[in-house]
């Protein structure tokens, strides 16, 4: 999986003993207004449980925010991490270097020398396999190579650091929803996953567990709430022009994985998307409801449409798998 810090000293790790630590992961993403806080259990458990999630208003800062929960959520005792922002890093597709896997990960940074308009000594770079499964033989190993400014990592982890709370990790939304969509793929087949909140609409093609693609489109839940007809038709037409051409790609790419549906999150109008979708794609379309894939007693608003939209990335965040950083 995907860990910036992991290439440099953004990794706070040793804070507790691994006995002491309370299981799953635990995402903290800040927001202008909000802390979003959530936290997942998957191992031992026949589904995963989302035994936390809420918001909590900004009073006084970031940091004093963030100072406020560790005391009242007891955050010391968990492995947390956090989400950049879309627009604060860059995901690429480069050929593999030409070095043994276990390098590859460093030896990466030199194929997007040419792709980041920042030097790359100023930048944190990680990077992942995109799996050879469906590919044509004698094909060019090729991986997704993620870039973020120092300044831009700093930035993110000092409100943590100044509130002594132990983020060990920090991901990228595409990954996190990958997290999400191993709980929605049928086995053995490829699943399309459309995720659409307030900061746009992300579509991602994953298969056993791993991404294979992903695409960001420029339609936010903004765009539908209060939507007449006439607009949301407009929108129905758009994402399954992006869609089409986003399945197609795959496909030629990957001739022997199938995918197997496109799922998307609830928005205003939803049933009449699916339908919309379902209609004008060669694929079938479903509604993504957490109540099918994991257990949340203690959470009921995790029911409605809007907080499903409004947390998916953040729960997705929260079901790293557990193990070493």
């Amino acid at each position: 999986m995907l860990r910036l810090p992991s290439l440099g000293t953004l990794k706070n790790i040793g804070f507790l003993r691994a006995a002491q630590r309370t299981p799953g992961w635990l995402c903290i993403n800040l927001w202008p207004d909000r802390v979003d806080v959530s936290h997942v259990v998957a191992a031992g458990k026949a589904r995963p449980e989302v035994v936390m999630c809420e918001s909590y208003r900004t009073e006084g800062g970031d940091i004093a925010t963030l100072k406020r929960l560790r005391r009242e959520l007891q955050l010391d005792s968990f492995r947390c991490t956090t989400l950049l922002q879309s627009g604060h890093y860059q995901m690429v597709q480069v050929e593999a270097p030409s070095v043994p896997k276990q390098e590859a990960r460093s030896a990466v940074r030199w194929r997007i020398r040419e792709m980041i308009d920042y030097p790359l000594e100023s930048a944190t770079v990680d990077a992942l396999f995109i799996p050879d499964a469906g590919r044509a033989a004698g094909h060019v190993p090729q991986m997704f190579a993620v870039a973020a400014r120092n300044d831009v990592i700093a930035a993110t982890v000092k409100p943590f650091n100044d509130a002594d709370i132990p983020l060990e990790a920090i991901d990228i939304p595409e990954l996190a929803q990958r997290n999400l969509a191993r709980l929605l793929e049928p086995e053995g087949r490829g699943l399309g996953l459309l995720a659409i909140d307030a900061g746009g609409a992300l579509l991602t093609f994953t298969c056993g567990g791993e991404l294979y693609q992903h695409r960001r489109i420029e339609l936010s839940l903004a765009s539908f709430e209060g939507a007449t007809p006439e607009q949301r038709t407009g929108h129905y037409e758009r994402l399954v022009l992006e869609l089409q051409r986003s399945l197609d790609h795959f496909d030629r790419q990957f001739r022997n994985v199938a995918v197997a549906r496109v799922m998307v999150t609830p928005v205003p109008g939803a049933d009449d998307l699916r339908e919309y979708l379902a209609a004008n794609l060669d694929v079938p379309v479903a509604l993504v409801h957490f109540s099918e894939i994991m257990d949340f007693p203690h959470i009921p608003e995790l029911h409605e449409d809007a907080r499903q939209a409004q947390c998916l990335q953040l729960i997705g965040a929260a079901l790293r798998e557990e193990g070493p950083v």
